[in-house]
C-alpha cells in the first residue's frame, strides 16, 4: 500500500524549528559520546575514500579513479585498540575554484574542518605536489587543530622519493603510505591513535546500525531529494544543485521530532538502466537500491511537472516487493499550474 503526501505536509511531519544547528550526526554521537572527529581534507582524487573506509573497516563510501567521486561528508566509527573515534570523508578540496559544484563541495569540508578535532591532510604522491596543496596545508596551519600530513600512493619503499617534493610545504612530520596496499599504514596509525583518548566500553551502535527507523529518500535524478534532506535539517547538510546527478552517494543523517531520532538516508538519482552513462552512475543507483534494502520505509520523491513515469513506478515496485513502507510525495508544486482539482488529479 502506498500513502501520498503533498510535500508541504511531508515536511510539517519532521520538520522542527529552529533549526537542529550544524550536523546532526554530530550531536548526537560525538558530543554525546565525547568522541573525538578526525576529518580527512584533501584535493580530488587523492584517495580520502580509500583511507576513509580502512579506517571504518568496510566500503562504506564509493571508491574510483574519478576526480570529484566524493560530494558531500560522509561520517563513519573508526576503532584502534582502545580507541574510537568518528572520522569524516570529505570531498576534493579545491580552495579558488569558481564552478559551483566545486564551491559547494568546498563549503562542505569547511564544514568538517570546523567540527573536527583532528585533521589528515593528504597528498597524493603519484601526481606529486599541486599549487592547490600549499593553499590547504595553509588554511590548515592557520587553525588551532591538530593536523597529520600524508602523502598517499607510495605503494613501496621504491616510491618513497615521490613524497621529497612535499617537504616544501613546510611540515615538520610527513607520512608516506598507501591507503591501497597498506604500505605505511601502521605508523600513520599508530601516530593517529596516541592522539585519541582511550575509550571506556565497546564501540556504541552508530544511527546507521538497528536502533532507529531508517527512512530512504529515493527517485529519479533532480526531482530534489537532497533540498529535502536539507530542508529537514534546517542546514546545508548534503549538496542541492539544479543539475542532475550532483548526488552520487547514499548519506546517512539523522533527523529529530517531537523528541525522537529517525535515519534519512539521501540518495543518487536512478535513471534507467539503458540510460547508465559511466559505472560511477551506475555505482550511485547500486548504492540507491541498497539504501532502500536497508531502509523501513522509502520516500519516493516526484516531479510535479512530471509526475508518475515508468522509471517511478519501477522504483516503487522494487521498494514494495522488498517490503518495505512507501510514501510518495510530490516536489515543486510550487511550479505547476493549479486550481481546486489539481491535488486531487495527481492522486488519482
Amino acid at each position: 500500500m502506498y500513502n501520498i503526501l503533498p510535500l508541504c505536509h511531508f515536511s510539517e511531519i519532521f520538520y522542527e524549528k529552529p533549526p537542529l544547528g550544524c550536523s546532526l550526526y554530530y550531536d548526537r554521537v560525538m558530543k554525546k559520546r565525547a568522541r573525538k572527529i578526525v576529518a580527512l581534507v584533501g584535493r580530488p582524487n587523492v584517495g580520502k575514500s580509500t583511507l576513509f573506509n580502512v579506517l571504518v573497516g568496510r566500503r562504506k563510501a564509493l571508491v574510483e579513479d574519478v576526480p570529484g567521486l566524493t560530494r558531500d561528508r560522509n561520517y563513519g566509527e573508526c576503532s584502534l585498540g582502545d580507541s574510537v573515534f568518528t572520522v569524516v570523508d570529505t570531498g576534493g578540496f579545491e580552495p579558488t575554484s569558481a564552478d559551483e559544484i566545486l564551491s559547494q563541495m568546498r563549503s562542505q569540508t569547511m564544514l568538517a574542518i570546523q567540527e573536527a578535532d583532528i585533521i589528515v591532510f593528504m597528498g597524493d604522491g603519484k601526481t606529486g605536489l599541486h599549487p592547490s596543496d600549499h593553499d590547504i596545508v595553509r588554511l590548515l596551519q592557520r587553525s588551532d587543530k591538530t593536523v597529520f600530513y600524508v602523502v598517499n600512493k607510495i605503494d613501496s619503499e621504491k616510491d618513497e622519493a615521490l613524497a621529497f617534493d612535499f617537504y616544501t610545504l613546510g611540515v615538520e612530520t610527513l607520512f608516506t603510505l598507501s591507503a591501497l596496499t597498506g604500505y605505511g599504514l601502521r605508523d600513520f596509525l599508530d601516530a593517529l591513535s596516541s592522539e585519541i583518548p582511550e575509550s571506556t566500553g565497546a564501540p556504541s551502535a552508530l544511527p546507521e546500525d538497528q536502533e532507529l527507523p531508517r527512512i530512504a529518500v529515493v527517485g529519479r535524478p533532480n526531482v530534489g531529494k537532497s533540498t529535502l534532506i536539507n530542508l529537514l535539517l534546517g542546514q546545508e547538510r548534503v549538496l542541492a544543485n539544479p543539475a542532475p546527478g550532483t548526488t552520487r552517494d547514499s548519506i546517512d543523517t539523522i533527523v529529530k521530532r517531537d523528541g525522537r531520532e529517525y535515519l534519512f538516508i539521501d540518495t543518487a538519482g536512478i535513471r534507467r538502466r539503458s540510460r547508465l552513462s559511466d559505472v560511477v552512475e551506475k555505482y550511485s543507483v547500486i548504492k540507491a537500491f541498497q539504501s532502500i534494502n536497508r531502509c523501513d520505509i522509502a520516500v519516493l520523491l516526484l516531479d510535479a511537472a512530471e509526475l508518475v513515469t515508468d522509471q517511478d513506478a519501477r522504483i516503487a515496485g522494487y521498494a514494495y516487493n522488498h517490503g518495505k513502507g512507501v510514501i510518495i510525495a510530490i516536489n515543486k508544486w510550487d511550479a505547476i499550474p493549479k486550481d481546486a482539482n489539481t491535488a486531487d488529479a495527481c492522486i488519482a
